[in-house]
């Protein structure tokens, strides 16, 4: 039977901070993995290499890396970031459509005179450009 003398405290503490040291580790190692497929600039050898040299010596390898290559991880995230916000807004952009009550109502004018809506339409869209 365990008795919780046999666990003290701080045993449980040093536990803990092993634990998230090492699921910090494994974060860091995702993350220099993630950016090392991601790289153009290097070729398959290259990667190779270093997939190589962070499997052998794991904590070196990881701290190499990212001392080394900090500063193109950077670069890298943030304009991969840049790329999916230009790309969200495009989204936007088009799901959204104009905001501008004369654009809403000029464009509703066009359909009508198209006799693609009828006045009725023509009428509830007007009155939704100007409600806001």
């Amino acid at each position: 039977m365990l008795i919780a003398t046999d666990y003290p405290l701080l045993e449980v503490f040093w536990t803990m901070l092993i634990f998230f040291a090492f699921f910090i580790w494994i974060w860091i190692l995702v993350t220099v993995f993630a950016d090392l497929f991601r790289r153009q600039d290097i070729s398959g050898w290259g990667k190779t290499a270093w997939i190589i040299f962070v499997i052998v010596l794991p904590y070196l390898g990881v701290f190499v890396y990212l001392i080394a290559e900090h500063k193109g991880m950077t670069e890298r995230t943030i304009s991969q970031q840049e790329a999916a916000k230009s790309e969200m807004d495009q989204y936007v952009k088009s799901v959204a459509g104009t905001s501008d009550p004369t654009a809403q109502i000029a464009n509703a004018k066009a359909l009508l005179d198209q006799g693609t809506i009828s006045q009725a339409e023509f009428d509830q869209i007007k009155q939704k450009a100007l409600a806001g």
